[in-house]
């Protein structure tokens, strides 16, 4: 049997910090009243030149180096985010681009705030059936850039950052154990944004009613996280064969320390099985899974042999949860001095292919310019 193990983990998250006191700057707010009701205390936002790409593709080789892993060894990535660099070419092509790994599959994936640990279950499976021995998934968010920094009910909560992590099939038992996701469509009006689909294209209108940045029913969101996190949580446990107990962490989306704690009371575990960095990122959707659990692994909190419980919930509404087992660090790989160097120079090499293919592009446009049309008579025969 093949498992689906977590090798590599990296995280990027923006300089700049916005705390409760900055907020109350820009909009009727304070850190008196932030605090109480979300547990955030600062929030980081990308700068000018910091989008979801840049930081998903610096989450994404910082997962890559830890795994040891080449880019040219990844057969797939799938990015989550709700704030992709365009509507289309998608975010992973592009960071799949950046990163070298040519022969890579890319896609985008969008399930709001559970879009990481959808994008893991995908990833996971994949490797299981045996369609790639190495998957990257990411979680890439700019929420800054859809937030409306006029409405004090949304404005705390949102902040930037990424998060990734490279799953590698293994034959040894562990890794991704197992995955629940869900969705309930009929709740996608209480927590969306409302045009720059097809529904209501991009107008004057539509962007002088702020129907570009997002639009939340708080306390129908909250009913819906506290429900789903114990839910998903028992769910994902029966179907990997565990009981609560053997769980050494708990780590759910970092959305709001009351949804967070009214989750872990349903579930009946400590406080200090549970880890939250609320308090210095905010909401950061899809990233904030990753990033929490880099962080985890950084300060100690996961160690081989432990299971972890990652659960996300969001817009969709969507959730879900993962059952994972961690494994041991992974053991350094004896590379030829050839190898050592290819691994030196593969990223500044892969943004110079880059730029050259794009010159090629439009060089070959211009040159060649497009097919001449061809021309079917009514017996489907070319006309000469």
């Amino acid at each position: 049997m093949i498992y689906a193990h977590i090798v590599g983990w990296g995280k990027y998250i923006p300089p700049k910090v916005m705390t409760n006191h900055d907020l109350a700057k820009i909009v009727d707010t304070s850190d008196e009243w932030i605090v109480p009701r979300t547990g955030i205390r600062e929030r980081h936002i990308a700068g000018s030149k910091e989008t979801t790409f840049t930081m998903g593709y610096a989450a994404a080789r910082d997962a890559l180096e830890k795994a040891d892993i080449l880019p040219t060894e990844v057969g797939l990535i799938i990015c989550a985010t709700a704030t992709p660099e365009h509507t289309f070419p998608a975010t992973a092509s592009l960071i799949q681009d950046a990163l070298g790994a040519t022969h890579a599959g890319a896609f985008d994936l969008s399930a709001g705030c559970a879009g990481f640990v959808y994008a893991l279950s995908i990833g996971a499976q994949i490797i299981q059936g045996g369609g790639h021995k190495v998957v990257l998934v990411v979680g890439s968010e700019t929420l800054s850039r859809i937030t409306n920094w006029k409405d004090r009910g949304t404005c705390i909560l949102f902040g930037d950052g990424a998060g990734a992590v490279v799953l590698q099939a293994s034959e040894q038992r562990g890794g991704v154990l197992s995955t629940v996701v869900r969705s309930d469509g009929s709740g996608g009006d209480l927590l969306i944004i409302p045009a720059g689909g097809s529904k209501l294209p991009t107008s004057a209108e539509t962007v002088l009613r702020d129907q570009h940045t997002i639009q939340m029913d708080g306390r129908a969101v909250f009913r819906f996280g506290t429900r789903v996190v114990e839910k998903s949580t028992r769910e994902v446990l029966e179907q990997a064969g565990l009981t609560l107990d053997d769980v050494e962490l708990f780590i759910p989306h970092q959305a709001n320390l009351r949804i967070i704690n009214a989750g872990v009371r349903a579930l009946g575990v400590d406080d200090s099985r549970v880890f939250v960095n609320l308090d210095k990122y905010g909401n950061t959707s899809s990233a904030s899974v990753p990033i929490a659990l880099c962080e985890a692994v950084e300060c100690g909190r996961i160690r081989p042999g432990d299971h972890v419980v990652l659960i996300g919930f969001g817009a969709g509404l969507a959730w879900a949860a993962a059952a994972v087992q961690w494994g041991p660090p992974p053991e350094p790989r004896k590379r030829t001095l050839p190898q050592q160097a290819i691994r030196v120079v593969i990223y500044p090499f892969a943004l110079i292919r880059s730029r050259l293919l794009r010159a090629w592009y439009r060089i070959e446009s211009r040159v060649f310019g497009s097919p001449k049309p061809v021309h079917i008579d009514e017996d489907g025969k070319k006309k000469k």
